[in-house]
């Protein structure tokens, strides 16, 4: 079973544009607020009719501009669980499962069977007569999922799920969800702003951007090797700069590119064919270096100036510009020229008494090594 989404639909000022084919299991889509995630989901389901395109589920039409169909979300059997769940406040937990078997035309036996069956699956015995204010979080969300699965969906649409929970309740519930989502046959698409989420939940990833999608991918390639910088910046790279490749990698060697924020040339080991606007390097990839190791090892290897050291609360975090680096005001507005690296506390540490102890001005340069493998060049 699969999915096939083509479509277009203006919004003022506001652009979708989206194309991305789902199969089964989990597929995320991640992107930053206002970027078009929920009113994709919301034009899959029918709730937004799209201006243009083409919409199928496992070979059925839901929505084609051209032919004019466009069927009733009813119609689609599709599952969409909202960011507030969307219960009915005033319904007790039993009245709003009742509500997810409407459609459905059953007897009453038959449906109350339904009903008592969602009760011991989501683990919602003994709070039929709650309403949904006397319920927790999580408990909320079990109800919402339980509704969507009485409905009988060949898909499944999760809008940020976790978004109004604290940490150790999302942790939780995430867990349960991964338990549902093991029994459920069909596609799964699984909305998030938060690439640990996306990580964790998801077996491939599509990224949105500004209204448009990019093509869907593995989810570790887009930790691993994303392509542009908008992909690698929602997947957690703190670091990027201007850049010019000048000459390309193979596989058997190398390549180079010029970084003009940073006024360094670096080598790089990933095989591009795309344009290279950018390169991004992770944080906990840039390796401060003492002066003997600087010295055995030039490649990759220049000296900064730190700015400012931070103690987060499980590692140490170092601003740092590098002494080459070019001044211009994108370079400022866009902090190309500041390097963010982050380390154990317990190798910055010791890398300070080693280093820097006893210097007449210490804490005011380093060296910082990468490896090419760890450089991305980026579109």
């Amino acid at each position: 079973m699969s999915l096939y989404v083509d479509i277009r639909k203006k919004l003022g000022n506001f652009t979708l544009e989206t194309q991305f084919e789902a199969a089964e299991g989990v597929t995320g889509i991640l992107g930053a607020s206002g970027c078009g995630k929920s009113m994709t989901l919301r034009c899959i389901a029918g709730i937004v009719k799209p201006d243009e395109g083409h919409i199928e589920l496992d070979g059925k039409v839901l929505f084609d501009a051209r032919k004019k169909i466009n069927l009733r979300p009813q119609e689609r059997h599709v599952g969409l669980l909202f960011q507030n769940y969307a219960l009915f406040p005033n319904m007790t937990v039993r009245q709003n499962l009742m509500a997810g078997l409407m459609a459905e035309k059953q007897d009453k036996r038959a449906a109350e069977a339904k009903i008592r069956e969602m009760l011991e699956k989501f683990e919602l015995v003994g709070l039929e007569k709650h309403k949904p204010a006397e319920l927790s979080g999580g408990q909320q969300q079990r109800v919402a999922l339980a509704r969507i699965f009485l409905s009988s969906p060949k898909m499944l649409m999760l809008d940020e799920p976790f978004s109004a929970l604290d940490g150790y309740l999302r942790w939780n519930l995430e867990q349960e969800l991964l338990e549902t989502l093991k029994d459920f046959d069909g596609p799964t698409l699984f909305v998030s702003h938060s690439r640990d989420e996306v990580y964790r939940i998801c077996d491939r990833v599509c990224v949105m951007e500004h209204g448009s999608s990019s093509p869907v991918i593995p989810v570790k390639q887009l930790f691993e090797a994303p392509e542009s910088r908008a992909a690698a910046l929602l997947s957690g790279c703190k670091n990027f700069a201007r850049a010019e490749v000048k000459e390309a990698a193979a596989a058997d060697k190398p390549g180079r590119v010029y970084v003009q924020d940073w006024g360094e040339t670096l080598a790089f080991a990933k095989e591009s064919t795309a344009e290279v606007n950018y390169v991004g390097v992770r944080s906990h990839y840039i390796y401060p270096v003492t002066g003997e190791e600087a010295a055995a090892k030039p490649e990759n290897t220049f000296r900064c100036q730190i700015e400012k050291v931070i103690d987060d609360v499980f590692s140490t975090v170092i601003m740092m510009k590098p002494v080459n680096a070019v001044e211009s005001e994108e370079s400022r507005k866009n902090h190309f020229g500041i390097l963010r690296v982050e380390t154990t506390k317990e190798f910055w540490r010791e890398f300070w008494q080693k280093e820097c102890a006893g210097r007449e001005n210490p804490q005011k340069d380093i060296w910082v090594y990468m490896d090419p493998t760890d450089v991305m060049v980026l579109r």
